[in-house]
């Protein structure tokens, strides 16, 4: 399975590099066994039926890019990637750029006096560090919105807002659970009113979610890990709407991993800890029935995931589609409403 069956052309202007004055005026691409239809976000209350549970990502985005500077001299930007949750709080994994080789030992001075040391460089090119401060206090402080690098602009105080869900409550992502932007709390009252129920599980998005698939073949490519959980309180949200003949409904492929890193033995299970799934064609779902996604770079593991969920040919027919019908592409672009096909092909 070769990384190039998940190409797709895309004009560079598709790329939205701004949100839209109102989050649930996207577009929303539905895509049937045969055809496609072309809606909005508002429209989602009417695709959904009373029973079913839709289940978000609360998920927080962190000001997670901070800039500093070596003693010895020389600019760095730090790009977090997670905090350690192994009991070895005051270290963080990130990563650095900068014009000359980091080198363990090294010290990074920021605004105010706050010193970062680079303990070591791992084999997955990221950065060990240790702060000498609490650094939830620096990223509030000195930290800015980590946009994703297709943005070709600097952030700004609009984005601290419209780059982070209406019901984050969860601080640890360094990148946004994208197709959560698109509900605004009109819209959650909407669908709330058709008796739906909602439920929430937590997985923290890294920065390495932007990295590329750099094995040919797909199957030799690494996850990086995330962490996320899955409460038993949700587990019984599914088990009671799967008795009633209500339908899963995962906002994000964020949502969507998580509930299935939780069901990875074939029976869903409370879940804490740090996954690294891998989703592509011949996954077998154990959890999703529905998935509400926006589109996702060619080649990437998140066009993987859709891939399994849908069919590798429908996916790539869908976004030829939404390409002619000039969707707008990435986080902060339009979204996609998927019905799992279990038979879609490997």
């Amino acid at each position: 399975m070769q990384k190039s069956e998940f190409h797709y052309e895309l004009p560079p202007e598709l790329i939205a590099a701004e949100p839209l004055p109102n989050r649930s005026d996207s577009r929303l691409l539905l895509v049937g066994d045969d055809k496609f239809s072309d809606r909005t976000v508002k429209d989602i209350p009417s695709l959904i039926n009373a029973g079913d549970l839709m289940v978000f990502n609360n998920t927080r985005v962190l000001n997670a890019r901070l800039y500093g500077r070596k003693v010895s001299g020389g600019r760095v930007e730090i790009l977090l990637e997670r905090v350690r949750t192994d009991g070895h709080e005051p270290e963080f994994l990130a990563q650095l750029k900068a014009n000359k080789k980091l080198k363990p030992g090294t010290l990074i001075e920021l605004s105010g006096g706050a010193m970062f040391t680079i303990l070591e460089k791992q084999d997955d090119g990221f950065y060990r560090l240790k702060s000498d401060r609490p650094l939830s206090e620096l990223l509030e402080q000195l930290g800015e919105v980590p946009l994703p690098p297709y943005i070709k602009r600097a952030p700004t105080d609009a984005d601290k807002t419209r780059y982070q869900t209406v019901y984050a409550s969860q601080p640890g992502a360094v990148a946004a659970p994208t197709a959560g932007l698109h509900f605004d709390n009109e819209l959650l009252a909407s669908i709330k009113n058709k008796g739906i129920d909602f439920g929430f599980t937590t997985l923290h998005v890294g920065a390495a979610t932007f990295q590329p698939v750099r094995a040919d073949d797909v199957r030799e490519h690494k996850m990086h890990r995330e962490y996320c959980t899955v409460s038993q309180a949700l587990v019984d949200q599914i088990n009671a709407t799967r008795q009633r003949g209500g339908r899963i409904i995962a906002v994000g492929t964020t949502t969507l991993r998580a509930l299935e890193s939780a069901a990875q033995s074939g029976q869903l299970a409370s879940f804490d800890g740090e996954t690294d799934i891998f989703i592509y064609p011949g996954f077998k779902f154990n959890v999703v029935d529905i998935l509400m996604t926006n589109f996702h770079l060619p080649e990437s593991t998140l066009i993987m995931l859709v891939a399994a969920f849908i069919g590798r040919e429908r996916i790539l027919s869908a976004y030829a589609h939404a390409v002619e019908e000039r969707y707008r592409f990435f986080s902060y672009g339009d979204a996609m409403w998927l019905t799992r096909h279990d038979s879609a092909p490997a």
